[in-house]
């Protein structure tokens, strides 16, 4: 069993590489031929709403159905359970799509009154699109959390991989055509062909039945666990459209460094913070069916541990050469010099909700797995009203679109230190003094590693860029890593040990 999990989650880690570079891939196309434009802008507006829908599918399908599914398993019903879901998700996708065709007309130029009726209609009919890829999406989803429930991630990143791989060909072929539709429809194809390919390769026959009697108490149980647990999951997704709103009330320009710069910034947690949470979910799930506690605790302490140990570094060494990544990425074509300088800056501000939202991960897949997402719905709507409150005041003591990424990384801070106070009001407390033991490690390992770059930019900051970015990201992860197993660092304890089970 812990050598299939070792696997799976070296698969996982690999395919959601995958994923990720090929999102920003789409990310450089949109940047190459829009650039910071006013039609980049109504792409990018479009994108948020529908967005939010497509995560409360995904990732909160993901954290609901996971342990809901294990525990019918346990009582042997699972497949039951699985098609009583993917039934009733099925309607209420189909009412999302409806829904959204219907109210986009009317919430678009009230949100924001400032931009051109050609801008608007732009983000109007991308919209459109996106709305009707929901419904499929909402399939999508049921299907990719069962397989993460079998413990076969990579299966489920590869299916959301064809979907960003369609949008990439559509964009590159037709672009300079139909514009930014092309991304859009190249979206919904995307949408579709994963549905099938999930359908007819990665899902075992017998496992469901998509059609049949609805049972409304079984859905509805899992529907009284999953709708707080993905109002929880769409507050990063909220908090990006209040971004936009306010970005897009100061420039069209401001959304698109908004949006380039988050995308680029939260890499390191859309690979590292999410493929550990995604990893230790099953096991906390499996801890709480068995009633396990001790090990329940044990397995949150150690995915924070391991998620600071990689993710602090990972940040702060693209904090160092951010302006180089932003040149590399994106500075062609429309994007020019001007807007890296600008989307460097926005970055910046950006790290530290990489860092607590990374951590917020792996707390909430303790609520998650013990089917208590509703405990931290609160702190999840309050951390948007702190946001809008943070905008306000940093946008006006700044003067400017700087103070909505600053807001970002403030309210994150207090969202995980909200949620850190409320899990152990009711879990078990964490053993602080060796999670701070642990961090100090880490910590040490960073400046040590940040004392090293300062010393090598001097020779080899004149070199071609890329070789640079590659020297240096080589460079620091070997001082990083040598300095954390100098200082015995647990995390390195704990990955030594994976490599010896698998031996």
């Amino acid at each position: 069993m812990k050598r299939r999990l070792a696997i799976a989650s070296i698969l996982l880690v690999i395919a959601t590489l995958g994923l990720k570079v090929s999102g920003l891939i789409r990310d450089i196309i949109l940047a190459k031929y829009f650039g910071d434009s006013a039609e980049a802008a109504a792409y990018l507006i479009a994108f948020i709403v529908p967005n939010m829908f497509i995560l409360l599918f995904t990732t909160g399908m993901k954290n609901a159905f996971v342990p809901s599914y294990i525990q019918s398993l346990e009582r042997g019903q699972g497949h039951y359970h699985f098609s009583q879901v993917i039934r009733g998700t099925a309607i209420i996708g189909l009412f999302v799509s409806i829904g959204g065709l219907l109210l986009t007309p009317m919430y678009l130029p009230i949100i924001f009154p400032d931009f051109t009726e050609a801008t608007l209609a732009i983000s109007r009919t991308t919209s459109f699109i996106f709305f009707i890829a929901i419904f499929f999406v909402s399939l999508n989803a049921v299907y990719e959390a069962y397989l993460d429930a079998e413990n076969k991630f990579s299966l489920s990143v590869i299916s959301q991989i064809i979907v960003i791989g369609s949008t990439i060909v559509s964009a590159l072929l037709f672009a300079k055509t139909i514009g930014v539709y092309s991304f859009a429809y190249g979206y919904l194809v995307g949408t579709i062909l994963s549905l099938f390919v999930k359908k007819l390769v990665f899902i075992p026959k017998g496992t469901h039945k998509i059609f049949g009697k609805m049972d409304v108490k079984e859905y509805k149980n899992f529907f009284l666990i999953f709708i707080p647990v993905a109002i929880t999951v769409m507050v990063g997704q909220v908090n990006l459209f209040i971004d936009n709103i306010f970005a897009g009330n100061l420039s069209t320009k401001a959304v698109t460094y908004i949006n380039y710069a988050k995308n680029i910034t939260h890499f390191p947690q859309a690979i590292l913070g999410v493929t550990i949470g995604t990893i230790i979910f099953p096991i906390l799930s499996k801890a709480v069916a068995q009633k396990k506690d001790k090990e329940f605790r044990n397995a949150i302490e150690r995915g924070l541990v391991l998620s600071l140990s990689i993710v602090l570094p990972a940040i702060v060494g693209m904090m160092w050469l951010m302006p180089e990544i932003i040149k590399v990425a994106f500075e062609r074509g429309k994007f020019t010099a001007s807007a890296t300088e600008s989307t460097v800056l926005v970055a910046y501000l950006y790290a530290g909700s990489v860092l607590f939202f990374s951590l917020i991960n792996v707390i909430n897949k303790g609520f998650y797995s013990r089917n208590k997402g509703n405990l931290i719905l609160r702190i999840s709507l309050f951390s948007i009203l702190l946001n809008i409150l943070l905008n306000f005041i940093f946008i006006s003591w700044l003067d400017s679109y700087l103070g909505i990424p600053l807001a970002s990384s403030v309210m994150a801070f207090v969202f995980f230190t909200l949620n850190i106070i409320v899990f152990q009001r009711i879990e078990v407390r964490f053993n602080w003094k060796t999670l701070s033991f642990e961090t100090s490690k880490v910590v040490l390992s960073v400046i040590g590693m940040i004392f090293v770059l300062m010393i090598i930019k001097p020779y080899f900051s004149q070199w071609h860029v890329i070789l640079y970015l590659l020297i240096t990201a080589v460079l620091g992860s070997i001082t990083y890593g040598a300095l954390l197993v100098l200082f015995k660092g647990q995390a390195v304890g704990l990955l030594f040990s994976k490599f010896r089970r698998k031996g």
